[in-house]
């Protein structure tokens, strides 16, 4: 399913990507998915570092203990 997005831009400007056959969907698809990209990576490397911050917090002995006691369970 595909949305209609609306963008106002300078008359020049569109003139100028008539002149030289931008594909203005193209461009703009591109650029709208390259900046949500950023956003989704800028969120994901938040979330590790909250977790690096969570981890650290457990010591070595339990985390050793939790992963030796998962393998005894298979």
């Amino acid at each position: 399913m595909t949305e209609i997005v609306t963008v106002r831009v300078k008359k020049s400007l569109k003139e100028k990507a008539r002149k030289y056959k931008v594909d203005v969907s193209k461009t703009v698809r591109a650029a709208l998915e390259e900046e949500i990209r950023k956003h989704e990576e800028q969120e994901l490397s938040q979330a590790l570092s909250d977790i690096k911050t969570i981890l650290q917090k457990i010591p070595d002995e339990e985390i050793v203990k939790a992963i030796r006691e998962t393998r005894d369970q298979r």
